[in-house]
């Protein structure tokens, strides 16, 4: 049954290319991304050194109780300041909400802790020159900081979020990757539709962007290298792509019951119609392409749409070699013809957050009646059959779009919007 009682009203935006919608919004518009060296930590000794930061981030103008700084990682900095911008750009006032249906659904990663965290601890068992791992249970742990484990749970995130806004309705967090926040998206959903809610955050919220995730990153040997040659990167479907750009940040979206909206002379800039979420054993080869193609003609049957009735499709497109191939092949058979764009050429693939940032770009752009466009794509790979929307004036009449994520280990989550801008 398509969701037909969610209705967005807000969106809040932390990205490499501007916090703010009006920000991210330009960033498009102008072609300019938010790929560049790495600046949070030393990166020289590493094999990759660029990254889609959040840059000249601010914490202290979002989070109102300065103490509770110590025990938020930047995931959940970015969380609580994507959710206080989306619920002012919903116009909301959260003391008249009911708070036991005000609720937060949020994608969240593995949260890493902080080398200064980490450095008391570690010198703590270092002996003649050495890290002495028999020393870390007494001597090592008698010198961490009591509630660092707070700072990594990624549920915190979503619970820093509702102590902010006092929202004491449904209260989850989804922790799968790059299907995360997109997930959360249709979670949110849900909860509206059944009744449980009236108002709900969703989106995600992720930062691994610490040496411990970078040296994990350089190991797994997914990272192009071209983004540390000439910032041309990552490049989607495109011949010459070498791997994905990590990045970071946090959406979050406001999603209400579409009365309640009204009710209060919300301004609604889009609906949910529908979701699919799928998962196929990633064993085969192209486990990809089955867990795209099944996810996309879900949400497709869900929302009552074809492929004819959408503007375009929001795709992952993460320039990895072979699972742009598999992407783009389920793409091509369950949408033909249907424009694609990747907004991950942006600001890079930001894991649980990557899903909502990919949704915000084709939201905010509906006004303009503009697809996102693709940057980087500059020599079509014919191993990749779709139709790359690679300029910023490539304009759309039509309202629905789908957006789609993945993961490797063969789960697969898109969502059907319709703007109403």
């Amino acid at each position: 049954m398509p969701f037909r009682e969610t209705v967005v009203t807000g969106v809040g935006i932390v990205s490499p290319i501007g916090v703010g919608r009006e920000a991210f919004r330009a960033s498009f518009l102008s072609g300019t991304g938010g790929v560049g060296p790495i600046k949070q930590f030393d990166p020289s000794g590493l094999p990759i050194r660029s990254a889609g930061e959040v840059r000249n981030f601010d914490a202290k103008r979002f989070v109102p109780q300065r103490k509770s700084l110590k025990v938020m990682a930047r995931d959940a900095q970015f969380g609580v300041a994507a959710a206080r911008l989306a619920v002012q750009d919903a116009g909301i006032d959260s003391a008249a909400i009911d708070p036991d249906r005000f609720g937060v659904v949020l994608g969240a990663d593995r949260i890493c802790g902080s080398l200064e965290d980490s450095e008391a601890a570690y010198r703590a068992c270092i002996v003649d020159g050495r890290f002495e791992f028999a020393r870390w249970a007494a001597e090592g742990m008698a010198a961490t900081f009591p509630l660092s484990f707070l700072k990594v749970l990624p549920n915190m995130i979503a619970s820093h979020i509702s102590i902010v806004l006092d929202a004491r309705g449904p209260n989850n967090t989804i922790h799968h990757g790059e299907v995360s926040s997109l997930l959360a998206v249709i979670e949110g959903s849900l909860l509206i539709e059944r009744g449980l809610a009236d108002v709900v955050l969703v989106g995600g919220a992720a930062s691994e962007m610490t040496p411990f995730d970078w040296i994990r990153f350089a190991v797994l040997g997914r990272l192009s290298a071209r983004a540390d040659q000439d910032g041309r990167a990552p490049r989607p479907f495109d011949r010459m792509r070498d791997g994905e750009v990590r990045g970071e940040g946090a959406v979050i979206f406001v999603l209400e019951r579409e009365k309640h909206a009204l009710a209060r002379g919300a301004k609604i800039v889009g609906r949910i119609r529908g979701g699919g979420r799928v998962f196929h054993p990633a064993a085969k080869d192209d486990g990809v392409f089955e867990a795209v193609a099944r996810a996309v003609h879900v949400a497709l049957q869900d929302a009552e749409a074809n492929p004819r009735s959408l503007g375009h499709v929001n795709a992952d497109g993460r320039a990895t070699h072979q699972e742009d191939i598999w992407e783009s092949r389920a793409l091509a058979e369950t949408l033909p013809e249907v424009p694609v764009t990747a907004p991950k050429s942006f600001f890079g693939n930001a894991g649980a957050a990557t899903g909502a940032m990919e949704l915000a770009a084709s939201l905010i752009l509906a006004a303009d009646k503009t697809v996102p466009q693709t940057l980087h794509h500059e020599f079509p790979d014919p191993r990749c059959p779709v139709e790359v929307v690679t300029v910023g004036d490539y304009r759309t009449d039509r309202n629905l779009f789908l957006s789609l994520n993945y993961t490797t280990a063969g789960q697969a989550a898109a969502v059907v919007v319709e703007t109403t801008v």
